[in-house]
């Protein structure tokens, strides 16, 4: 299967939970996109893939070793872990920066404008830190959308509001109206 169609990668952490059921509330379930859902959470287990599947109708994985992306999925980042693509398929690795605010979204970002074919779609929501806003510049290099969700529609605006602050975010939008961005784009041709 030719891995060529669009990735959406949604970078969260604190607040984050609320942003991807918003989000995924208002996705179809066969647009033929892949969502990853890097959250940063250091310490504690993600519970994402037990909650998440009660707001789509997408399945909903926690990501392994070599796990091949497929469309139409909903995939989640383990804790501890950085996550990286290659031959369309995911690569953990031990998480990198272990001290400190993680930085698993640009790690993953990266990943994917080095490793992707498809489209790449970024969104960063509700969350500590800058995480994911450092790659945000090097996914648009590669022909990528990058979305912040409106920080005051954010339970924690910090994330969205320094991905802004990148001067590399083409939409600034709330989870819903990201929903249909996402629909649109995937309804366009590459």
């Amino acid at each position: 299967m030719k891995k060529d169609f669009p990735i959406v990668c949604v970078g969260g952490s604190a607040g984050g939970l609320d942003a991807y059921i918003r989000l995924l509330r208002d996705l179809p379930a066969d647009m033929g996109v892949a969502i990853v859902i890097v959250n940063h959470l250091r310490i504690v287990a993600t519970q994402l893939h037990e909650i998440l599947p009660r707001y789509t109708e997408m399945p909903v994985e926690l990501i392994t070793e070599g796990l091949s992306i497929q469309p139409d999925h909903v995939f989640i980042i383990p804790s501890q872990r950085d996550l990286h693509v290659l031959d369309g398929e995911f690569r953990l690795k031990p998480i990198s920066k272990p001290r400190g605010w993680p930085d698993v979204i640009t790690v993953f970002l990266r990943s994917l404008a080095h490793h992707w074919d498809g489209r790449l779609i970024a969104v960063i929501v509700s969350g500590y830190d800058g995480d994911g806003s450092a790659a945000l510049c090097g996914i648009r290099d590669v022909g990528g959308i990058t979305i912040a969700q409106t920080p005051d529609t954010a339970w924690q605006p910090e994330m969205p509001a320094s991905a802004i602050a990148s001067g590399c975010v083409d939409f600034i939008l709330s989870p819903e109206n990201i929903a249909r961005e996402i629909v649109r784009i995937a309804q366009e041709k590459a």
